[in-house]
């Protein structure tokens, strides 16, 4: 039984802390995220599971979002993975931009990470997407962004080199992340049943910045197909390459399946 408060004897606690295994027992995850980002911040540390710690570091770059614009954090993702935990290490490090990826290349993103964190397994949003849409068996694709034509057209052509087809793309032409993290999630949902189509086997939300990890069950159940975004897509990679199983529920079926 323990002692009731105030009968430890006090030389004994003022010569030894007492320590437990603290807030991330299980597993820490570090985000490098572009300047402007204001969504996937709150998206990891609102559904990360207990025990699984979060964090962030921002590599900067120009404020609209373009191929070349986006190109430019090439340069600055190993010092912004650096700064993530730098005496403590990460299990997992990831680039949390899905153009992003797509302008520096997932190869040489995750290098990038990897020299900055050595002691992290890399990944990147735009692979994170890759892989689960793999996990849930897609393969002809419905692809919404919020994007110019041109990334829109970049991210197509990423999915086409892993192996799926586009059957229909839309981009929302929007160039600032202050823009992109504005759209109503309803809007998301909405446009994702308009957009879908009978020959696609899955849909695809493209970017960190959009809110909708909050419409995507809703999403799914409606449309009775696998429905993929980017954050949820991105939790569910760090934490299976953390070695974490958890099933989550109400962020669809990739969380609850796979």
């Amino acid at each position: 039984m323990k002692d009731a408060p105030g009968s430890a004897d006090p030389a004994k606690l003022l010569a030894q802390p007492r320590f437990d295994a603290g807030r991330n027992a299980r597993g820490k995850i570090g985000f490098v995220l572009i300047p402007n980002e204001q969504t996937i911040e709150e998206d990891m540390i609102r559904h990360m599971p207990a025990g699984v710690g979060a964090y962030f570091a921002r590599a900067p770059m120009p404020r609209e979002i373009s191929t070349e614009s986006l190109a430019q954090v090439r340069g600055s993702l190993a010092g912004a993975a650096a700064r993530i935990l730098p005496d403590d290490g990460l299990d997992v490090i990831s680039f949390a931009c899905t153009s992003g990826t797509v302008a520096v290349g997932e190869a040489e993103t995750c290098a990038e990470l990897t020299r900055g964190a050595p002691g992290a397994r890399a990944t990147t949003l735009a692979g994170s997407v890759r892989k689960a849409l793999t996990a849930v068996g897609a393969r002809r694709l419905t692809l919404i962004s919020p994007y110019t034509a041109e990334l829109n057209a970049n991210v197509a052509r990423f999915l086409q080199h892993a192996g799926f087809e586009i059957g229909a793309a839309h981009g929302m032409g929007l160039r600032y992340d202050t823009e992109m993290i504005r759209v109503a999630p309803d809007y998301i949902a909405e446009l994702a049943l308009a957009l879908d189509r009978p020959d696609a086997d899955a849909v695809l939300i493209s970017c960190g910045a959009l809110r909708t990890i909050d419409v995507v069950d809703e999403i799914e159940q409606t449309l009775g197909k696998p429905v993929i975004c980017s954050n949820q897509a991105m939790l569910w990679d760090c934490l299976r390459l953390t070695g974490i199983e958890d099933r989550l529920p109400g962020l669809g079926r990739l969380l609850r399946d796979h």
